[in-house]
């Protein structure tokens, strides 16, 4: 199995640089905020096995150029469009963690009607990230907004622009893990991160806790599976309520013994992997 670093460059300019490996139906990897397609190193072998992968690094993010402006949501989604332009992508599934789910939600919004996408896999990414004043307690654990207030927000944006050290950021990043994962592991994902410079990860981060795509999940009709981790920073509840609302989806949770955190794939790529070839090739 080879995967090569190759790029591209997008409509407005900028070099976006991706993985791929393996050969059959394209399926296009979307990593989440701050982190790049090297987080994915664990699903390569298993997955290039059946299919053409492709794992985009955002910009900013990875090895892609770090631009002065264009972090948020609608941009990335853009950048996604232009990608699968370059490469003559029509057909295609998707494995989307965080907020790369939310970048293809706003994909489907945008350019859906452009292609045909086919099976999509969401990965421990809520609706909404953020409350709402008017919200229910119920309404808030079904949204996944673990950001309480507007106060909250500036105040974790302000906690992402300090931690500029692998170590601020690992300890930021902590409650994303579970509890028994190998500390220089975090550390050493916490330097990946770090390619993207913290101001625009403060800015991207605020963009994404803004969203609220609770108008748009009940719309997908695609086969989907939803995978969420008992372990997580996000609501179990955020995670049933997506796979309910879209007709015939299912929701796989792995356990917090299984290593099911925010980054289950990456805590137990072997558990991940098989669920996730299960669904493709159903």
């Amino acid at each position: 199995m080879v995967v090569r670093r190759q790029s591209l460059v997008t409509g407005d300019g900028v070099s976006l640089s991706y993985l791929t490996g393996g050969s059959g139906q394209p399926l296009i990897m979307l990593h989440g905020w701050s982190q790049s397609a090297n987080l994915f190193s664990g699903q390569f072998e298993a997955l290039c096995a059946s299919r053409s992968v492709f794992a985009l690094d955002w910009r900013g993010h990875g090895e892609s150029e770090k631009t002065p402006d264009g972090y948020r949501i609608a941009r990335f989604a853009k950048d996604l469009n232009d990608f699968l332009d370059a490469l003559g992508i029509d057909r295609f599934d998707v494995l989307a963690h965080s907020l790369g789910a939310s970048v293809f939600w706003a994909y489907l919004m945008l350019f859906a009607r452009q292609r045909q996408p086919q099976k999509l896999i969401f990965v421990d990414e809520p609706s909404a990230l953020l409350a709402r004043p008017d919200w229910s307690e119920s309404t808030r654990l079904k949204a996944g907004a673990i950001i309480k207030s507007m106060q909250d927000l500036s105040a974790f944006r302000s906690a992402v622009s300090g931690a500029d050290t692998p170590e601020k950021h690992a300890d930021l990043m902590r409650p994303m893990f579970t509890d028994t994962f190998d500390e220089q592991r975090l550390r050493n994902i916490a330097a990946e991160n770090l390619k993207l410079p913290r101001t625009h990860a403060a800015a991207l981060l605020e963009d994404n806790c803004l969203q609220d795509w609770r108008f748009l999940i009940p719309s997908i009709r695609n086969p989907v599976l939803v995978v969420g981790g008992e372990a997580s920073v996000h609501p179990l509840e955020s995670q049933q309520w997506i796979a309910e609302q879209i007709p015939g989806a299912s929701l796989d949770v792995v356990s917090g013994s299984d290593g099911g955190s925010h980054f289950m794939f990456v805590e137990n790529p072997g558990v991940f992997n098989k669920t996730v070839l299960r669904f493709l090739s159903s």
